[in-house]
């Protein structure tokens, strides 16, 4: 299993004739955040890789997951009556969130400065962002946590979904269409998100107990704009570009039932996920909210990632995710009724599995595309030609 190859060698010919191709008419991202990422690339020496900027940002991102894990383990640290995260901790967290949005505006920008794009880049790059989404979305919720002023778990449990299935739409839609439209919501979350870790900071989470608007509390517009943005933005956006491309005669599959195959698995996870909630015995999500979120993120991840690899090289996406078999047969059991512990057992013996499922999927799918392209993935030097035999290469977005 250590050495097992993930990407076919159908696969591998699809990404030799791959071209990268996005759109991004976000005016946020057009004339504020691309001149000052152009600004700031500058800063970066020419001989740092492009992946080591990539997976620089995401270590960031999963270093303030784990450091509002520590300081507020079960999400009621911002609830009236309990000890509130500190506000140096807001600031820090504040601040590398804009940083590893930053490395992850500017990855692309070093690898065509260096001249040192290659299809990896950009795998390494939207497979990372796939998990990133589960540690953003959960640190996200310490800022109002659970409680009478906060949401709740299970609704964090959704909107973790809404923000899931909108990543997951803008590689739907390049597995359909050939061209990756950039997201809207995700530019402007990433700012808003930052600025708000260092207001809170200053004003404190008891700002947030107050009412925005009449009886709307800051809770409820954290909410409304989640779903919102995914309903009124990023939803009808996709079905546009679908259409348009229909209607370009340009989609890359003729079937309904193909173009669908992608978010099979997405939509079976959410499935099994939200029964083994509802059927649990011991309440496992009011019991384990951190570590259930984890694990419905991380199998999400591995779906997506399948799917970018996928739609890059131009191939059929898998209809179902192995992944999800475990899942099945623990919400079989779950259901058939279990005691409490047994069951969070389950759920930390699953998570550890599909956290290790997952990163040997990314360190065997690198190896394999490193190999392939005759790349070092975190390294601009390149190999020894002499015992490669062929063209070298470099690795980038």
């Amino acid at each position: 299993m250590a050495g097992y190859e993930y990407v076919s060698p159908e696969q591998l010919a699809g990404f030799d004739k791959y071209k990268y191709s996005a759109v991004d008419t976000n005016p946020l991202s057009l004339y504020v955040m691309h001149p000052f990422w152009n600004t700031i690339v500058k800063v970066f020496p020419t001989w740092l890789a492009p992946n080591l900027i990539t997976f620089s940002g995401f270590l960031l991102v999963v270093f303030n997951f784990l450091l509002m894990a520590y300081f507020d383990p079960d999400f009621y640290a911002s609830a009236p009556g309990h000890k509130h995260v500190p506000d140096w901790v807001w600031i820090v967290v504040g601040i590398l969130n804009f940083v590893a949005y930053t490395l992850d505006g500017v990855d692309g920008k070093q690898a065509r400065r260096t001249n040192s794009s290659t299809p990896l880049g950009e795998l390494f790059d939207h497979g990372l962002d796939s998990w990133s989404c589960v540690y953003f979305v959960v640190t996200v919720y310490s800022i109002f946590g659970r409680g009478s002023t906060g949401v709740s778990v299970f609704v964090l449990y959704l909107l973790l979904w809404v923000v899931l299935f909108s990543f997951i739409l803008s590689h739907w839609e390049k597995y359909n269409t050939g061209i990756l439209f950039l997201p809207w919501g995700y530019d402007i979350s990433q700012v808003t998100i930052s600025f708000v870790y260092i207001v809170t900071a200053v004003v404190g989470v008891e700002a947030w107990y107050e009412p925005f608007l009449f009886n709307f509390l800051y809770r409820d517009l954290f909410t409304a704009m989640i779903i919102g943005c995914a309903l009124c933005v990023t939803l009808p956006m996709s079905l546009l570009n679908f259409f348009r491309s229909y209607k370009n005669n340009t989609l890359k599959l003729n079937s309904v039932y193909e173009a669908m195959v992608p978010l099979f698995s997405p939509c079976l996870l959410f499935i099994l996920s939200t029964a083994w909630i509802l059927w649990s015995p011991s309440d496992i999500l009011e019991l384990h909210p951190r570590v259930f979120y984890f694990m419905v993120g991380t199998a999400f991840a591995n779906s997506t990632c399948q799917l970018i690899v996928c739609q890059m090289s131009s191939t059929r996406c898998p209809t179902l995710n192995w992944l999800l078999v475990p899942l099945f047969l623990v919400v079989l059991v779950v259901n058939l009724g279990v005691a409490s512990y047994v069951e969070s057992i389950l759920l930390y013996t699953l998570t550890t599995a599909f956290t290790l499922a997952h990163i040997h999927y990314g360190v065997r799918v690198v190896k394999q595309l490193s190999s392939h392209f005759q790349i070092y993935p975190f390294s601009l030097r390149k190999p020894n030609s002499d015992c490669l035999g062929m063209e070298e290469k470099n690795i980038g977005l």
